[in-house]
């Protein structure tokens, strides 16, 4: 369990994609979201693969229509969590906690209220890459920002509460890219604990990525190694589960499923046959 990663290797590469396509949708006229930091992350990583173009125009030809399509789908997904926390801000919650943040940078680029604290949870050494990035390009946070260098495999609330969380203080909560990457059980453990740890007026966002079974057919393994040398089937666990709504549910959320296919369509980005056909959902939970 004491297995780390960095952004070139194994799971996060994963995030230095994800920022690579934040730094396509950024580089259109009409972008949803604006990342000015995803490029400079790309370019300080030092990949062991080149990574698909970091410009719109040039991703919707260079004969990697997967990318095109990749790119496409976090541009929604990174719009629809965005608007996430501008809701949980409209109604005063303002403790912020994003799990597993990778390359995230809404600490960094969201109008957060004055009184806002942001924690962001993930392996040291990517934390330690992001910040350093972000500093050399001098980005300030909005409100408060603290990194927590931990893995939500081991005892993660316990590393946070020693940033400072305050589970009496209601909390806008983020899981997003994550579920996949966690064991059954770790999945399972993560949502008791979030469920523990939030007070009334927690909100939380989940990304279901629905039809797994999609989304690993279709050449999934081929288009991965070709975008990243990294296969990434061998990193997901597909071992069966609740759905996120249906757990949060039962643990007395209110819920609200959001088809990726319907935000998509309402964000003017409708996505492809391909990433349609995946079934994934934008999970919102409030607890009362």
């Amino acid at each position: 369990m004491d297995q780390q990663w960095d952004v070139v290797s194994g799971v996060g590469i994963t995030a230095l994609a994800v920022a690579a396509a934040r730094a396509v949708e950024t580089s259109r006229p009409d972008a949803l979201i604006e990342d000015p930091y995803a490029l400079r992350f790309v370019e300080a990583a030092r990949a062991p693969v080149k990574l698909p173009t970091t410009e719109a125009e040039a991703a919707a030809s260079d004969g990697r229509e997967y990318w095109s399509e990749a790119a496409t789908y976090v541009a929604v997904r990174t719009r629809a969590f965005d608007d996430h926390f501008r809701r949980a801000a409209e109604v005063g919650v303002t403790q912020v906690v994003l799990l597993a943040s990778g390359l995230d940078t809404r600490a960094f680029r969201l109008p957060w209220p004055e009184d806002a604290v942001v924690y962001e949870i993930d392996q040291p050494l990517v934390l330690d890459f992001k910040l350093g990035v972000l500093r050399e390009h001098g980005a300030t946070a909005g409100g408060a920002h603290r990194p927590v260098g931990a893995d939500l495999r081991e005892d993660w609330p316990a590393a946070l509460e020693a940033a400072g969380f305050d589970r009496a203080r209601p909390t806008a909560w983020l899981a997003e890219g994550l579920l996949p990457y966690l064991p059954p059980e770790a999945e399972e453990r993560l949502f008791q604990e979030i469920h523990r740890l939030s007070a009334p007026g927690s909100r939380l966002a989940v990304e279901d990525f629905g039809n797994m079974s999609a989304a690993l057919a279709d050449n999934a393994a081929d288009d991965s190694v070709r975008t990243l040398g990294v296969n990434v089937l061998d990193l997901i666990h597909t071992g069966q589960r609740p759905t996120p709504a249906a757990r949060l549910t039962g643990l007395g959320w209110n819920v609200h499923d959001v088809p990726a296919t319907r935000a998509a369509t309402e964000y003017g980005r409708p996505l492809s046959p391909k990433f349609a056909e995946r079934d994934g959902h934008y999970v919102f939970a409030h607890r009362s």
